[in-house]
């Protein structure tokens, strides 16, 4: 934070303003909607959606790109490997500081959607609400691979199963929509950040093996 610029503190506002937004209009409405048709509590899209953002998941990327690339000597897929890991670890501490700070009551406590007890406890996950987690890092890995694929369709493609982590999330009464909102532009956003700073890199690299220095 001390070395964010003016574009930096308008996304923090935005997505502040978007959180508080949704959950003054939105969050109450949509939880009595879901409630009423549970059908597809455990259906395979809304587990699927679930286990994306499940703590496994960016071990297991990180794991099967990391193995590639040394097996194929392969720089693309250490490179994915390395975001992937970075900003899980970076979004996974923000999370939970938020999460501790806030001290959001979850909606299946029946609590509200106002109620919080700030540093209420470290790891009982009932007042953990805010932001939402499994969709932050859900995010965190549909970003990364999005902005590793090239053909435009591929990079849409890799937002499926965070939409579908966005939705699990609330659907299976674990989150608020504005939790959701809240987790899906924290895990956009720090992805984007890694990445960024891994491309901006791998660009001074190349640039420096093409004009090697004479000696």
């Amino acid at each position: 934070p001390t070395k964010w610029n003016g574009s930096d503190w308008l996304k923090i506002g935005l997505i502040s303003a978007g959180t508080f937004l949704i959950m003054e209009t939105t969050d109450k409405p949509v939880r009595n909607a879901v409630l009423k048709d549970q059908r597809y509590f455990n259906s395979v899209p809304i587990e699927f959606g679930r286990i994306w953002g499940d703590l496994p998941a960016p071990i297991v990327l990180f794991s099967g790109f990391a193995i590639h690339s040394w097996i194929a000597d392969d720089i693309g897929t250490r490179k994915i490997a390395y975001e992937i890991g970075q900003a899980s670890i970076y979004a996974g501490v923000v999370t939970y500081l938020l999460k501790l700070t806030i001290g959001r009551a979850r909606p299946y406590m029946n609590e509200g959607p106002n109620t919080f007890h700030p540093f209420s406890s470290l790891f009982i996950a009932d007042y953990h609400s805010l932001p939402g987690g499994h969709t932050t890092a859900g995010f965190v890995l549909s970003t990364v691979l999005s902005r590793n694929s090239k053909p435009v369709w591929l990079k849409v493609l890799a937002y499926l199963p965070a939409a579908l982590t966005f939705v699990s999330r609330i659907y299976q009464d674990k989150h608020w929509t504005s939790d959701d909102f809240m987790g899906a532009a924290l895990g956009y956003f720090i992805a984007t950040w890694v990445v960024d700073k891994h491309e901006k890199n791998k660009s001074i690299v190349e640039i420096s093996s093409s004009y090697p220095l004479s000696i």
